[in-house]
């Protein structure tokens, strides 16, 4: 929240004052630039959509450009403030489009309180944009001007007010009623308020099962009944059939309240009131209607939500439309539908239920994350909710029709996962790869929460069949604990394997009988889930291998290298990693792990192997030997290896791009390559980047991970005889999920004729 009056008015004026710029897409660098961009180039998009209005989409932003439309007659809590003191509210809300969904926004402020003005203007906003967002106009003309323009337009109009609160409110209510063991078709819900919000929800009640029997509203003249002369025809779809007249009569024995009103309109007596293990959503904003701590002085048994952020169970719409809209734009549907707003319901409801991974942990430490009556919905900053709603309401849109374009769902869901950063666009394709002929891979630390949590994804996903060490009691009791289902994931407990692990103990035995290891010791070493996983890599029972969540780097390597070893004519390993930045191509980084001060020949290895890896990935290597010189500019002892190391890789592989030494500013640089040093062996930009020792490496792509805005991915062990990738100590869920992928994807690089 914010501290005070001055923290907010600062964060509006300073710097750039408001919240929102437009930021163009295409270079505007050059003359040529400027020729395509307007005048002469722009005439051949422009007559292409004269032809064929659909290439609007392919030509122009309209496909991603959402306008967010009010006139200021309802803004917040603050009334009919008009359209001109609206526009912060309106920046704000491009703000959201844009933060969680990547939708660009124009916000409109339109000087008239006459929905007939506001309907016109929005149809001759038509061909600008994509879909129109309603926000803070007054009931009951925000029915009359979205009613008009759903019925009139090609395009999603969707009123945030009615609808986005009605979506997330229903989700929250399906988890509620399920959590306190009642049917949603036998609950009596009780609304105070009876504005957009309120009437559109209790509509969306209905389509979620509860009968329109069991709903009463309350607006300020009292309960909404079939004797009053004065309401609305959105109001009388609600009048009941009652002799009650005030909240406080209907509160009695009911299981629901959903307050959309002003504070304190709920109070502890009526709350005293209500049905066992009442369901209290107070939604009104920034002051419910009761405060959660005062339901709780005289009910236990409540479950509550509120629409602040400092409480748990926030129903808050961002929750809705930016998603919605995502998923509408995407399939450009002519509008927005019931059924689409109830898998929206649908799926937010769902996506609760789910374990919550460590990165939305983080954003909310201290908050409880597991289904129960703290945790109804999704948190705004999941960055789930995206590829679980926006596919959900994009199917529903194709399955009713409304859709021009049909997607492959599976294949949608991948390139929303992507969109999010740089580094999931790179495991989205990585992904669709590991799924085309899935690896076994062993995991030894099979007891590990993250490991278990991860593994349950992997098969779900069908990156691979993953294999868990540990005693299989105790990893489904972790299961159980952590709300996941074991289905698809193999426990292997080595204790119990006693002829298979005295197997692979003399196979050890003789591989490292002449380096001191007797028959007793490596007996006693297949006791470790690290030796006995590395041993079923060995013996082709498994097909890879990732380890290393509880160990340092070197505890879990040595182990691999006795038992696996290295590949063929390799000497030294190395390890590597992958960055990815927005819009740019794919670094990658070695030895970032394991070689703290190479030699040329062990640098020629690091270069060739990571190139190897590169090639199989079907990425073109342009190979840069980094170091703090250009081409001999120093003759220090350290720019000579580098040197060298080229000319040896050059001579082992003639057919690679590679050249050095050189500054890494002059790798990436390709105009300084061309210009400045003509006679370079690279055709490009360098992408793959070896450093002279492990330090310059490992604080290289640190910086740039926390400093420089790439997504990091690794890292990948190289040189082994089989694959055998190694995970930093501690590391969180998404980080085994990519090294499983890249583990699944080395397998089949090898095995190219599996």
């Amino acid at each position: 929240m914010p501290k005070s009056k001055k923290d907010a008015l600062e964060y509006h004026e300073k710097g750039r004052p408001g919240k929102i710029e437009v930021v163009p897409t295409k270079s505007v660098a050059t003359q040529r630039d400027l020729a395509l961009a307007y005048s002469p180039g722009v005439a051949e998009p422009c007559l292409a959509i004269h032809s064929n209005p659909n290439d609007a989409f392919k030509y122009t932003a309209r496909g991603n450009l959402v306008g967010v439309v009010s006139n200021g007659t309802a803004v917040l809590g603050l009334g009919n403030i008009g359209p001109l003191a609206a526009k912060p509210v309106m920046e704000g809300k491009g703000v959201l489009f844009k933060r969680f969904a990547g939708i660009d926004v124009f916000d409109l402020e339109v000087a008239s309180e006459n929905p007939a003005d506001v309907i016109r203007f929005c149809e001759l906003l038509e061909p600008t944009v994509g879909g129109i967002n309603l926000e803070d106009i007054a009931a009951p003309a925000c029915f009359e001007i979205e009613e008009a323009l759903s019925k009139n337009l090609d395009i999603p109009v969707f009123h945030d007010d009615q609808h986005g609160t009605a979506i997330i409110t229903a989700a929250a209510l399906i988890n509620a009623v399920e959590i306190v063991e009642k049917k949603i078709e036998q609950v009596r819900v009780v609304f105070n308020g009876a504005g957009a919000s309120a009437l559109s929800t209790a509509k969306h009640l209905l389509r979620i099962g509860v009968p329109l029997d069991n709903i009463l509203i309350c607006d300020s003249k009292g309960i909404i009944h079939d004797g009053r002369e004065d309401l609305s025809r959105y109001k009388a779809v609600f009048a009941a059939k009652t002799s009650k007249r005030t909240l406080e009569d209907v509160m009695v024995d009911a299981d629901v309240c959903i307050g959309l009103s002003v504070k304190g309109a709920i109070t502890k007596e009526m709350v005293v009131s209500m049905a066992p293990k009442p369901i209290i959503f107070s939604l009104a904003n920034p002051d419910p209607e009761i405060l959660p701590e005062e339901v709780l002085e005289v009910r236990d048994d409540a479950i509550i939500a509120t629409g602040r952020s400092d409480y748990p169970n926030q129903v808050n719409n961002v929750l809705g439309f930016p998603f919605i809209f995502r998923g509408a734009l995407d399939v450009r549907a002519k509008g927005i539908n019931e059924e689409m707003m109830l898998a929206a319901t649908s799926a937010l409801a769902e996506l609760a239920r789910e374990q919550v991974p460590d990165t939305v942990r983080g954003a909310y430490e201290g908050s409880e994350m597991s289904f129960g009556k703290e945790y109804l919905i999704p948190k705004p900053f999941d960055h789930r909710v995206l590829f679980h709603v926006a596919p959900a309401v994009a199917k529903a849109a194709i399955e009713t029709g409304v859709a021009r374009v049909t997607l492959d769902i599976d294949q949608y869901v991948d390139r929303l996962r992507a969109s999010l950063g740089p580094g999931r666009e790179v495991m989205r394709w990585m992904t669709t790869r590991a799924r085309r002929n899935p690896a076994k891979i062993v995991f030894p630390e099979g007891h590990n929460d993250n490991i278990i949590l991860a593994a349950v994804q992997m098969a779900e996903d069908g990156i691979c069949t993953p294999i868990l060490l540990g005693r299989p009691p105790r990893v489904q009791e972790k299961a159980d604990l952590l709300g996941v289902d074991l289905k698809g994931v193999e426990t292997v407990y080595a204790a119990e394997c006693t002829e298979k692990r005295y197997d692979f103990a003399q196979t050890l035995f003789e591989r490292r009988a002449r380096r001191g290891l007797t028959l007793t010791e490596a007996q006693w070493n297949l006791y470790k889930p690290i030796y006995f996983a590395a041993s079923m890599l060995e013996a082709g029972e498994a097909d890879a291998m990732v380890a290393g969540i509880e160990a340092n780097y070197a505890e879990t390597l040595r182990p691999a290298l006795e038992v696996v070893g290295r590949a063929s004519g390799v000497s030294k390993v190395s390890g590597f990693y992958m960055l990815a930045f927005p819009g740019k191509e794919l670094l990658f980084f070695a030895d970032t792990t394991v070689n703290i001060d190479p030699d040329a020949e062990t640098l020629c290895d690091i270069a060739l192997q990571t190139a190897g890896f590169v090639q199989d990935l079907g990425i073109r290597p342009r190979v840069a030997m980094v170091s703090f010189s250009n081409f001999a500019s120093s003759t220090h002892e350290e720019s000579r290896r580098m040197a060298q190391a080229v000319d040896m890789v050059r001579e082992s592989n003639p057919e690679l791009e590679i050249d050095g030494e050189m500054q890494a500013d002059t790798a990436i640089d390709g105009i300084k390559l061309s210009e400045v040093y003509p006679f370079t062996h690279l055709s490009g930009p360098a992408n793959v980047l070896v450093f002279s020792r492990l330090s310059a490496a490992n604080v290289a792509y640190k910086l740039l991970d926390q400093l420089g805005g790439a997504d990091v991915i690794g890292p990948v062990l190289l040189g082994m005889e089989k694959p055998v990738h190694i995970l930093q100590r501690g590391c969180a869920v998404q980080d085994i999920l990519n090294l499983a992928t890249i583990a699944s994807v080395d397998w089949q690089a090898r095995n190219k004729h599996i």
